[in-house]
């Protein structure tokens, strides 16, 4: 919990909101690229500080850890949660009934738990709509971070594109960190390009957080998850 004033918060949000979009705006335009939608990330903040977001206008946000995530989703209706972290094959019940999308999907046995996981949901009212769903790319096949190997990714697209119940949107990815963002990133970009133009629809490429910002809207990333430029450091305790 925040011991903070809750207007003194807000000012703090509105800030990192102010200058997160202005950094955003500078490198689109730097890069003559389009402008990349911004996805909070609240994980580890508290649902008051998400309450206030949405006083701001924010309507989305991102969080990592399924339970904290289910938790808030149930205390703010009104907001939009995705899911950006790993996903337990057991959670996939429960992130299909309040994920408004899913960022990390990573293999099939998880994509079909998810798949019947949102047809239950439907089943019990809980979810009206299909789970729209990104497929996390690991650039380095390390797959204890979460991802997909590149290798694995065509057979894992079409084995998306046969469900019901889930929706392929796109692909996310996290460089390694001994990685150079920006050729992770073109790499990505180009994959998503690639499967679009395959697929014969749009698909979006979600990348970028605060400390690779630039790469990946350089890049032409669609979607940027930015955390601790917007909520300031994580509360202690």
């Amino acid at each position: 919990m925040t011991s903070k004033d809750p207007a003194e918060r807000r000012e703090e949000l509105r800030a990192g909101l102010e200058r997160t979009r202005a950094e955003i705006q500078r490198f689109a335009a730097t890069y003559d690229r389009p402008v990349p939608k911004l996805l909070p990330v609240t994980k580890f903040h508290p649902a008051e500080d998400i309450a206030l977001l949405g006083e701001l206008g924010i309507t989305d946000v991102a969080e990592n850890r399924e339970q904290e995530a289910r938790t808030k989703a149930e205390a703010l209706p009104e907001m939009r949660f995705h899911m950006i972290g790993q996903i337990q094959t057991k959670k996939a019940n429960h992130v299909a009934r309040w994920a408004h999308s899913v960022h990390s999907l990573d293999s099939e046995k998880l994509a079909r738990a998810l798949d019947r996981g949102v047809a239950l949901a439907q089943e019990r009212g809980q979810r009206e709509d299909t789970l729209p769903a990104y497929i996390q790319v690991s650039a380095d096949g390390d797959t204890a971070r979460g991802g997909c190997p590149l290798e694995d990714v065509p057979s894992l697209v079409d084995i998306v594109e046969d469900l019901e119940n889930v929706q392929l949107q796109g692909f996310m990815v996290v460089p390694p960190l001994e990685s150079e963002p920006a050729e992770v990133f073109a790499q990505v970009r180009a994959l998503t390009d690639e499967v679009a133009a395959k697929l014969g629809r749009a698909l979006k490429m979600s990348a970028g957080m605060s400390a690779d910002l630039e790469a990946a809207i350089a890049s032409g990333t669609d979607i940027v998850r930015v955390g601790t430029g917007i909520m300031g450091a994580r509360p202690l305790g």
